[in-house]
């Protein structure tokens, strides 16, 4: 999607400044309350934001959609954006009486620290801004007592300590953020169950139908209405293996009958499954079975 009127933040003073908030005590990062803020960005004006966004904030007034449904979000969210992502707002102002807390930080804040590498391999920030996570009470006490003692030190004299400590809080609560999310997976799945249903009959239709190309983790969740990311963590929560293993696991079972059953060359079964190239299919079948595809039929 192209956004000609989209307005591009590059620094934590620039943030500030969109959203009214009160001036930041670290030229990196920002932390304040929901309701510090004065005013929002203009409805449905794209922001392109090249920091680091975390906001845990309410819903009392209002439902949103969280993968592939609507829930309340009434208990309180949290969400997750990395740089580089295009945000919409749709509030003109704070809701009277919510709270929510937001931290926002520049890349080069955590850069040097461990949690500079550490933070790309944290999903949640990938996620779609409607899969967010809920947070229970008990969570949220947690997550604002986090904070409260991130503030203290963010309002302090900045020093050669500071940084430091407020960083490893960052890391506290981003790992509370993780524990989080593997609860909000486990206990959700009399719920969830009914994807993996759904995924299956995905899967089973496409290798029992005609097949034009090989599917896509992207092209199931995009039916499915969800985000890869969220799909392949909600699978392997569920059934242990990702998106990704179990296409590679249809494919398999449906090329071990082909083989079995028909005389079809093994190039034949490797353009019939959506294969571009047979090589690739002899080479996954091999690493998957132990076998090439020859001695797989040979032997059976």
């Amino acid at each position: 999607m192209k956004y000609d009127n989209r307005i591009q933040i590059n620094t934590v003073k620039e943030f500030t400044d969109l959203l009214g908030c009160p001036p930041a005590h670290h030229p990196l990062l920002c932390i304040c309350r929901v309701t510090d803020f004065k005013v929002y960005v203009p409805i449905d004006q794209p922001v392109l934001l090249n920091l680091y966004l975390i906001v845990i904030k309410d819903g009392t007034h209002c439902t949103a959609k969280y993968g592939w449904r609507e829930y309340d979000f009434a208990r309180g969210a949290m969400s997750f954006f990395a740089p580089g992502q295009i945000h919409l707002w749709n509030e003109q102002h704070a809701q009277p009486g919510g709270w929510g807390w937001m931290l926002v930080f520049h890349p080069d804040f955590i850069r040097k620290y461990a949690l500079g590498a550490k933070i790309g391999k944290l999903k949640f920030f990938s996620y779609e801004t409607s899969e967010a996570l809920h947070i229970s009470d008990a969570e949220r006490v947690q997550a604002e007592a986090l904070l409260e003692s991130m503030v203290t030190e963010y309002k302090r004299s900045i020093d050669e300590h500071t940084q430091d400590i407020i960083v490893s809080q960052l890391d506290v609560l981003l790992n509370y953020a993780e524990r989080f999310y593997t609860r909000q997976f486990r206990t959700r799945n009399s719920v969830e169950a009914d994807i993996v249903a759904r995924f299956q009959s995905i899967l089973y239709n496409h290798f029992e139908g005609d097949r034009e190309k090989m599917i896509t983790a992207k092209d199931i969740a995009t039916v499915l209405g969800m985000s890869t990311h969220y799909l392949g963590d909600l699978l392997r929560s569920l059934t242990g293996m990702n998106t990704q293993q179990h296409i590679h696991a249809h494919l398999i079972e449906k090329a071990k009958a082909l083989l079995m059953t028909t005389s079809l060359s093994v190039n034949e079964i490797a353009f019939l499954l959506g294969f571009g190239y047979p090589q690739y299919f002899s080479r996954l079948f091999k690493s998957k079975t132990g076998q090439t595809p020859v001695e797989f039929r040979n032997a059976n």
